[in-house]
């Protein structure tokens, strides 16, 4: 029987937090406002958020709190609150209250340059996140008079939009300086706009205008959010996915859900958290965060690397071991009465049919502007089978800070194991580098490119069973199986990864290198195998072997097909005039104009739908389904 759990705004009210010794902090309570002018959902289940999820994220969050007490908290130097903050307020959740306090009111190092704030720091964007929870959340510990700054500094800054107001000392800035600097950029608050500043920006801006009943402001600001919201859930995210930067936003919007005062701007928030929620539970897996991303910046190779997962790790758990390095985000996560809708947590965990496809498209960066709202920019595919995840993109263009491909395969030591595969840089790192071209169908991959002597570079675990048959390269996961077959490169040997950094981040994996031959085009046909679709290891090498075939009759013109031991095929045409290529799946060519949908599962098993400009998310895992609708 299918049940409807719906957006609810009643949250778990009151952490525990008498275990941290806190008795005195509660969370916000929320209004059960719904059915607004903006988000309507499906009635209420109360199996929405259960008990026992709970009980985990509370052993979770006691031990993220127990590893940030006792830590230094840096200083209030410039956006240095970005950390700094974090680390006062987990040490306050430790018991630790008189020192986080006198910190967390401490005067700012560079009060000269917020004079027009009351010398409160107004100014940056992380910044800015880590004033809101404060003033709101921990206000009450604050001293009267302290508190009673902000505000007055907080009335000052919204009675206009200081987005658009010159800085008082820096004007509207002159070009000079670092990226970040009031020098370099002026008005009165940080104008940059990815979306994770611009979440914190807009975020801090509204409600404090809303605190101080600047009405006007708040207006403009709740447009700004709602647009932000419908773009969401009608054409996507500019910073979609990104494996550092995603949780960032996220934290913004809880500032949003938790304290907005207007129901409705509420709605605007539980409906963003929710659709980022839903975003990052389709990458996550076991503790790992899979491609395609945007904003990569290489850390994500491994379980816990990416900021993502160590956010939403708080939420979806499903590891086996704890996390190393929680983000400092996720003192908003342990703070706020929001929890994902429990469907959402089946979704992270994968707790749907398998093996499913499901197809997406990713907007323009800055979607704002003039015809970013048109058409997608980036279309995605992503398999599930019974023990890994495969993600590619594709695109018109190159774009080096976009993860286009990985594998994360189940492992029952690690949570996961990784294989990525890239161009560039000299191991498998990020980028969709020109020239590069991908082509999946399901559970095979053709990656395409010119041999132009840039090399192909693949991050293995080092406990995998690599084997090289009948031209073959094999590589022997724990529960998955990989069949490459080279295109044009040569044999393929282990490098060293030339970044000291990045070295010590992946102690258990290795990079294989392999040049390119000949002048035409170079790559290889990926096919991966499990047991319960394809019997033994043994069963998996001899089939491949056996039944599928590479056909590379016409490679030197850039057409090349696999078919795979099930009968199954993918095939690619390279594009010659951009690098979004033709692809045929299972002898049906794909129109990449007929597939704007964000999500849109292929046949079957449908975990995540959500069509372009329509509206409407609707997850629908293990029996239950989440609704949620954004109308303008």
């Amino acid at each position: 029987m299918i049940r409807k759990y719906h957006i609810s705004l009643l949250a778990f009210a009151c952490l525990p937090l008498t275990l941290f010794g806190c008795n005195a902090i509660h969370l916000p309570l929320t209004s059960n406002a719904s059915n607004s002018a903006i988000v309507t959902a499906a009635p209420k289940n109360d199996g929405e958020w259960t008990p026992e999820l709970e009980a985990q994220f509370q052993q979770r969050a006691q031990r993220v709190i127990q590893q940030m007490s006792g830590l230094r908290y840096g200083g209030t130097a410039n956006e240095s609150e970005k950390r700094s903050y974090p680390k006062a307020m987990f040490d306050f959740l430790a018991g630790n209250r008189e020192a986080a306090i006198a910190f967390l009111q401490a005067e700012d190092v560079n009060a000269s340059d917020h004079q027009h704030t009351e010398g409160i720091d107004y100014y940056y964007s992380f910044t800015l996140k880590g004033q809101i929870r404060k003033y709101f959340f921990f206000g009450e510990f604050l001293d009267p008079a302290y508190k009673q700054r902000m505000f007055e500094g907080a009335k000052k800054w919204t009675a206009q939009d200081p987005a658009e107001e010159s800085h008082p000392v820096y004007g509207k800035g002159d070009g000079s300086g670092k990226d970040w600097d009031i020098s370099r950029r002026g008005h009165l608050v940080d104008r940059r706009n990815t979306d994770n500043l611009r979440a914190m920006r807009e975020v801090a801006v509204y409600l404090m205008a809303e605190e101080t009943g600047n009405e006007e402001v708040r207006q403009l600001y709740q447009q700004k959010l709602r647009r932000y919201v419908w773009a969401l859930y009608n054409i996507g995210m500019g910073e979609w996915d990104s494996e550092n930067y995603f949780g960032h936003t996220f934290a913004a919007y809880l500032n949003l859900y938790d304290f907005a005062k207007d129901p409705e701007v509420k709605e605007l928030g539980k409906a963003a958290l929710d659709w980022m929620a839903t975003a990052a539970a389709l990458k996550y897996y076991r503790g790992g965060f899979g491609a395609p991303t945007k904003r990569d910046h290489g850390n994500a190779n491994v379980v816990y690397g990416s900021g993502a997962a160590r956010t939403f790790w708080l939420y979806f758990g499903d590891v086996t071991h704890p996390n190393p390095k929680p983000e400092l985000d996720t003192i908003h996560l342990i703070t706020s009465s929001y929890r994902p809708p429990k469907t959402i947590v089946d979704l992270a965990r994968k707790q749907f049919a398998k093996p499913v496809e499901i197809l997406g498209s990713k907007p323009a960066y800055e979607n704002w502007k003039p015809g970013g709202e048109d058409q997608p920019k980036y279309w995605e595919t992503n398999f599930f089978g019974h023990t890994y995840q495969m993600g590619s993109l594709v695109s018109t263009f190159a774009d080096g800070d976009v993860s286009p491909f990985k594998l994360m395969a189940s492992n029952s030591q690690r949570g996961v194991d990784y294989f990525v595969a890239n161009t560039g840089k000299g191991w498998a790192t990020t980028g969709k580098n020109p020239g590069d071209q991908i082509a999946q169908y399901r559970n095979l991959l053709i990656w395409l490119r010119p041999a132009d002597n840039q090399p192909f570079y693949f991050q293995i675990p080092r406990s995998a069973k690599a084997e090289v048959e009948s031209g073959i390269w094999f590589f022997q996961l724990e529960k998955t199986w990989l069949a490459l077959r080279p295109i044009n490169l040569n044999a393929y040997s282990e490098v060293a990864i030339p970044k000291e950094k990045f070295a010590r981040k992946y102690p258990e994996e290795k990079t294989l290198g392999a040049t390119t031959k000949g002048d035409g085009f170079a790559g290889f046909a990926l096919e991966v195998g499990e047991e319960k679709t394809h019997g033994s290891y043994l069963d998996f090498k001899r089939s491949v072997k056996n039944n599928s075939r590479l056909d590379l009759n016409k490679s030197s013109q850039g057409e090349v097909q696999l078919i795979g031991m099930e009968g199954k095929s993918i095939a690619i045409n390279y594009n010659q005039d951009n690098l979004l290529p033709f692809v045929i799946r299972n002898g049906e060519e794909h129109k990449w104009e007929d597939n704007f949908a964000l999500y849109q599962p292929t046949q079957g098993n449908i975990p995540v739908t959500l069509g372009w400009k329509e509206g409407t998310l609707r997850v629908e895992v293990n029996n239950s389904v989440f609704e949620s609708k954004f109308r303008w």
